[in-house]
């Protein structure tokens, strides 16, 4: 069993682990009066290659800086101190093809743009999304800038409306994670400063000038995450893992954006709560396997007409090889996933294929896309 390697007291830590059991707990009942939103799919602050790889899961198996934003109790896992200086990821969809090609690409960098492409591919649906995380880690502490572009763009085919989905986030994360017993109990707290822009709008196809100053919502807001990772200490090293995001709900109105000065600001971010069970069985002297099963927004009711259970669930698998070359593969919202990736102390590089539903129970409707990672580090 690894030594607990906090110098907190353990008066201290029993009473912050009493507070945030308390606040969890309360939060995680209130949660269930607020209403689902969705358009097409399930929007969350961030996904990373590894997860999509393994369709999905994030709760109990994050172990690198991206815990900061996806679950903080994951910072409880980390060996030694990791500097991000770089790691940018793409994501695109295999449909974007059919929109743009090489000589037309730069036309989707501005909505007008993407919007005269998608009145000639009526019915294709658009999915990018760039984004960018430096930062620093240590065993149970991290902190990270988040960079993010987000666009799902489509012109529905008889071409009369213009669906915009634009997300774009600058957010500060300081994460800290609290380890008991051993590591048997972690709890992790991470609180973000976010600037938000966004548009959520149907627009006429007909439309010409359109520019995101002129239709975004833009403001900033503090949100705050909590996770817990609850480690059996016998073979295979069963798991069970609870992420609550945005905690009491995020709202933007703290003050004004950065880039916009708008009138109008993003609509709020409803708490999630996300729980996972997993398990890491070493199959060797220098291979380890982790399978995981989640359930996320346990808490939310369903929207009947936009989504059903399996929306909401993932299952993966992933075989470490010397913790150089990984093998993923899972299914995400009933659609199968896979990745690889090779990483070394100092790069890492990722690659994934996932599904995402886009359609509703009654006319399911899969999005199939890529996503890939490089990772400078040391």
């Amino acid at each position: 069993m690894i030594r607990e390697n906090s110098s907190i007291p353990c008066i201290v830590k029993r009473r912050v682990l009493a507070a945030l059991f308390v606040s969890v707990t309360a939060l995680f009942s209130s949660s269930l009066a607020s209403a689902a939103s969705f358009n097409g799919e399930i929007d969350e602050f961030y996904t990373g290659v590894r997860s999509l790889g393994m369709g999905g899961v994030y709760v109990n198996t994050v172990n690198d800086e991206t815990a900061i934003l996806t679950n903080p109790a994951g910072l409880g896992k980390l060996r030694d101190y990791t500097f991000t200086i770089a790691d940018p990821e793409l994501h695109g969809a295999f449909a974007n093809t059919e929109i743009v090609n090489v000589t037309n690409f730069m036309d989707a960098i501005s909505i007008q743009g993407l919007l005269d492409r998608l009145n000639q591919a009526r019915g294709q649906h658009w999915h990018s999304k760039m984004q960018l995380f430096p930062s620093f880690v240590a065993p149970n502490f991290g902190v990270g800038l988040l960079a993010k572009y987000q666009i799902n763009a489509s012109v529905d085919p008889a071409g009369t409306n213009y669906r915009l989905d634009y997300v774009n986030d600058w957010a500060l994360a300081l994460g800290y994670n609290f380890r008991m017993y051993g590591g048997i109990l972690k709890m992790g707290v991470t609180g973000r400063f976010v600037n938000r822009s966004e548009i959520h709008d149907d627009l006429d196809p007909a439309s010409t000038g359109l520019t995101v100053a002129g239709l975004a919502r833009e403001g900033m807001g503090i949100a705050a995450d909590a996770g817990l990772i609850l480690t059996a200490p016998v073979a295979g090293l069963p798991a069970l893992g609870v992420s609550v995001r945005d905690v009491g709900n995020t709202s933007y109105d703290f003050r004004e954006g950065m880039f916009n000065a708008t009138a109008l600001r993003p609509r709020d971010t409803e708490q999630t709560v996300d729980v996972a069970l997993s398990f890491q069985p070493i199959l060797g002297n220098r291979t380890r396997t982790t399978i995981a099963f989640e359930y996320h927004g346990i808490t939310t009711p369903l929207v009947e007409s936009e989504e059903d259970a399996i929306k909401r669930s993932h299952a993966g698998i992933e075989f470490n090889f010397a913790d150089f070359a990984f093998v993923r593969a899972g299914a995400n919202q009933g659609y199968w996933t896979a990745g690889l990736e090779f990483a070394t102390e100092k790069f890492q590089l990722q690659v994934a294929s996932y599904g995402e539903e886009i359609g509703h129970p009654n006319g399911r409707r899969e999005d199939r896309r890529w996503v890939g990672k490089f990772a400078l580090r040391f």
